[in-house]
């Protein structure tokens, strides 16, 4: 796995020890991958400034070696964050779980997270491995706004049935192909 550094972003409402994002940590560990999980700040009341400052801070100047995976908010955040990279960078990979870069009827407390879209186009020409990962059953993401993002980022798209939202709640606790997509890269 010429990956060497995983950077972990978590959604709205989550903290690093939630969901799946201990099982992937430990994972890659196991394969001699540097992971981090930050915990972004007020996770329950999300500031986009906060987020993406803290964002850019953890991910730095990526590199080939680099990958980030990141989970509903986390995205447009992680998006936000690539953004203001400057210069020439490139990205190893970018998993996106139950993603999204446009309003979510179901959240409109995260609206101030879309309002002015992420340089999308501008992530995917950077990056050699993009995919998203979407379910049957979001209840939070429709999954006409993954399809979106996974367009823009011109992703390889994988459906799960009946994942829900990637909760723990959904009974969640581990995404194969999460690994299975970074290992490749």
């Amino acid at each position: 796995m010429p990956i060497t550094r995983v950077v972990v972003a978590h959604g709205y409402g989550a903290q690093p020890a939630d969901h799946w994002f201990p099982w992937l940590a430990e994972a890659l560990t196991e394969e001699g991958v540097s992971v981090i999980v930050p915990r972004l700040p007020d996770s329950d009341a999300p500031r986009p400034d906060r987020w993406t400052g803290d964002l850019v801070e953890v991910i730095g100047v990526p590199d080939a070696n680099t990958a980030v995976v990141a989970h509903s908010l986390g995205t447009a955040s992680t998006l936000h964050a690539l953004d203001r990279v400057p210069g020439e960078w490139v990205l190893g990979a970018f998993v996106s779980v139950a993603g999204f870069v446009s309003a979510l009827p179901a959240l409109p407390q995260l609206d101030s997270f879309t309002a002015i879209r992420p340089d999308v186009a501008r992530t995917a020409s950077r990056t050699a491995v993009r995919a998203v990962v979407q379910s049957d059953a979001d209840s939070y993401v429709p999954a006409s706004h993954t399809r979106e993002l996974s367009d823009l980022l011109r992703a390889e798209t994988f459906t799960l049935a009946g994942a829900g939202h990637f909760l723990g709640e959904d009974d969640v606790r581990a995404l194969p192909i999460v690994l299975d997509r970074l290992q490749d890269a």
